[in-house]
């Protein structure tokens, strides 16, 4: 049986006790040396776009603490602006958007590093985004007259396009747009932007997500000419010049070891090739791009640790945590392949096979199914991976489980704690008795 090799956990078995003698397990710990390189990496892959700002998924880790590195590597205090700021999905999340936006150092923020794209979408959701000045992303054609109606059109103003049928790319099937609850139709489309042009908008953006987690470099770039090609015809029927166009998130991570990952150098210049084909013929060379990414930005840089503490032998092998899925839901609720590393026997035979569970009532909190690991022992630390995104956020207080603590790995190797852990009087202060 093959070594533990193909994922290697920024922490080591030895950082990891010293720690835990700190913050008990279970704790998310995030690597902000592998977060900075990784954004950069991002933002020089599209720097060929002069207006491109990449608006992170504030739903992936809403974490001021994590934002704050995010705010700080796009911020240009030369020009008291970012190409990087936040998507937001509801009024909790606009607040906590603006709250890490706001500098303690004076400059302040440009409003339109919100992008607000929500559905089913609350009136005070919307007045809240009308008021920080968020650039809005209309769900669909009747929030043009919820929206008037409740604070008026902006003159900035975007739209979620949803082409329906089958999305694919050279490499198959990604998805089904049509199945998808997001969205206006193309004939919405046209009709939408005339009409918020009636009611004053001046400035246009188009926003689409077709699929999630793609595993493949022509994502990026078939999205965009799909979109690319629409704008032209928008402004041949319709007159409206797009301001930017918002490719949203979707791109995805290898969770598995033997999977390849996504090329970001490759996807920006697969982009900038089908902008240069499609847009600047059409004389839309000034539109800028924008995304969303959120697990691409950061899942790779964050890990679960947790400890065994309990072993159990029926018609499987089961090693018990002290996490559970209240800690990462996504492998209890898609059944998703997270890798697990034991710490300190990365080099050891992967010779057992085990289900990895957490303590919850449900027969589905589990982190693994029959995976080949080396033999586990009571008090060992593991390390789950790719938990830096849709990983703490997703968690939940289902059997009265309370949620870990979050934790920074500075870069110079110091343990910054960004969230405190809930205890049980965080669980009963909100119930009235």
């Amino acid at each position: 049986m093959s070594a533990q090799t193909k994922k290697i956990p920024f922490v080591t078995k030895e950082q990891v006790e010293a720690i835990a003698k700190e913050y008990p397990t279970p704790f998310h710990i995030y690597d902000e040396k592998g977060i900075r390189a990784n954004l950069r990496r991002f933002k020089a892959a599209f720097a060929w776009n002069a207006g491109f700002r990449e608006y992170f998924a504030v739903k992936a880790t809403p974490t001021p603490g994590i934002m704050e590195i995010l705010r700080d590597e796009g911020f240009d205090l030369r020009k008291a602006q970012s190409n990087v700021g936040f998507d937001c999905a509801s009024l909790t999340e606009l607040m906590l958007a603006d709250r890490v936006l706001t500098r303690t150092d004076g400059a302040g923020y440009d409003a339109q590093n919100i992008m607000f794209s929500s559905n089913a979408t609350p009136d005070e959701d919307f007045l809240l985004a009308r008021k920080l000045g968020a650039v809005i992303n209309l769900d669909d054609y009747t929030h043009i007259d919820v929206l008037d109606k409740l604070c008026g059109i902006p003159e900035t103003v975007s739209v979620r396009y949803n082409p329906g049928g089958r999305f694919e790319t050279p490499n198959g099937i990604m998805d089904n747009p049509d199945e998808a609850k997001y969205g206006f139709t193309k004939e919405q489309l046209f009709k939408g932007y005339k009409e918020l042009r009636a009611r004053g908008a001046k400035t246009f953006g188009m926003h689409s997500f077709l699929a999630s987690n793609t595993k493949s470099n022509d994502y990026y770039p078939t999205l965009a000419r799909i979109l690319f090609e629409v704008a032209v015809e928008l402004k041949e029927k319709t007159g409206v010049a797009l301001s930017f166009i918002n490719l949203s998130g979707g791109v995805g991570i290898p969770y598995e070891p033997d999977e390849e990952a996504n090329d970001i150098a490759v996807i920006g210049e697969g982009v900038r090739k089908a902008y240069e084909e499609v847009l600047v013929p059409a004389g839309l060379g000034d539109v800028a791009i924008y995304s969303e990414l959120g697990r691409f930005i950061l899942a790779p840089y964050g890990l679960l640790i947790s400890r065994a503490i309990r072993e159990k032998n029926i018609y499987r092998h089961y090693i018990g945590l002290d996490a559970c899925a209240s800690n990462l839901m996504r492998p209890s609720l898609y059944k998703t392949y997270h890798h697990i590393t034991v710490l300190g026997k990365e080099n050891a035979p992967c010779d057992h096979v085990y289900d990895i569970t957490g303590g919850l009532c449900e027969n589905n909190d589990k982190f693994a199914w029959d995976r080949k690991l080396p033999e586990i022992e009571i008090g060992d630390y593991v390390a789950i991976h790719d938990a830096g995104a849709h990983g703490h956020s997703m968690g939940h207080n289902y059997n009265g489980k309370l949620r870990s603590a979050e934790l920074l790995l500075r870069e110079d190797g110091s343990v910054k704690l960004v969230r405190r852990a809930e205890t049980p009087d965080d669980y009963f202060k909100t119930i009235v008795y």
